[in-house]
């Protein structure tokens, strides 16, 4: 028997754990996106997970993670509703709370053509688009010459800077898990400094490429590359739309196009940092 309006109202909202992973898991797969159970315990373990469990007693009717980056910007991901209680006023409920736990601070998320509607309800506005690509690399079209190289221990603090200062944020406590949380991390080095640095990590049966920051799409191209030859999977990557150069180059290499997110922010005109060497995040998660 499907549950009144009245009493979904009142089911609790609460924070999520590493004990509901395969519970957001499930969920995923109800919405038909992938398990993605690796990208949820990176999720759960540095972000603040909220959900509404299922009055049936199993599982959660709807979820969400946020990613705090300090006072100054948290990301909202993985919003899904089950199938179920879909277009019922849940997914809204679940927003404006986490919007309520939110205060002051500003929010980005990457939009579903589905979820995108609700969002500007709730005061967010589009400020680029990201377009999700996927495939095997064929190495068809050579990378730029280059200078790429695995990262050690010591690039840590160098890496930290170039990501301050081009995501306009201290990411330290998302960018210092990589090393474990990823199975490839390189950088770009000229003259002894660290001009990019890029990481694949495993998602199912594919690497995901990201973050990815570089000085140029040349540069962006040589990481790819670099990454590309470590592993034998699929490569799974978001680039923002504006990187025109990189986008064309990764598709002439086997990299198809599979979806397309709108990058959305409240209570900012735009994300703060340069977009022009911030290729790809360390992940997308939309909703």
């Amino acid at each position: 028997m499907p549950t009144p309006p009245a009493a979904l109202a009142q089911l609790p909202i609460r924070r999520l754990t590493t004990d509901d992973l395969l519970a957001c898991a499930d969920l995923s797969e109800n919405r038909g996106w992938l398990r993605e159970e690796y990208k949820w315990g990176h999720l759960l373990t540095s972000g603040t997970g909220y959900g509404i469990d299922d009055p049936s007693g199993t599982g959660l009717i709807t979820c969400c993670v946020v990613t705090s980056y300090g006072p100054g910007l948290a990301a909202i991901g993985m919003v899904l509703v089950a199938e179920s209680y879909a277009r019922q006023g849940v997914g809204r409920r679940l927003m404006e709370h986490v919007l309520a736990e939110a205060g002051d601070t500003a929010l980005t998320l990457y939009a579903t053509t589905n979820g995108q509607p609700l969002y500007e309800q709730l005061g967010f506005v589009e400020t680029s688009r990201a377009e999700m690509v996927s495939g095997r690399f064929s190495f068809t079209t050579p990378a730029p010459d280059a200078p790429v190289r695995p990262a050690t221990a010591d690039d840590l603090q160098a890496i930290l800077r170039l990501d301050r200062e081009v995501f306009g944020l201290d990411r330290t406590h998302i960018i210092t898990r990589l090393p474990a949380f990823a199975d490839h991390l390189r950088v770009a080095e000229e003259n002894g400094e660290i001009t990019g640095f890029a990481a694949a990590w495993p998602n199912m049966d594919t690497h995901v490429v990201g973050p990815l920051i570089a000085k140029d799409p040349a540069t962006a191209q040589a990481l790819i590359a670099s990454l590309a030859a470590a592993t034998d999977r699929p490569l799974r990557t978001d680039i923002d739309v504006r990187h025109t150069e990189l986008l064309s180059w990764v598709k002439g290499n086997g990299i198809d196009s599979i979806a397309n997110t709108s990058v959305m922010v409240r209570s900012l005109p735009d994300l703060p940092g340069d977009w022009r060497r911030r290729f790809a995040p360390v992940t997308v998660a939309a909703g």
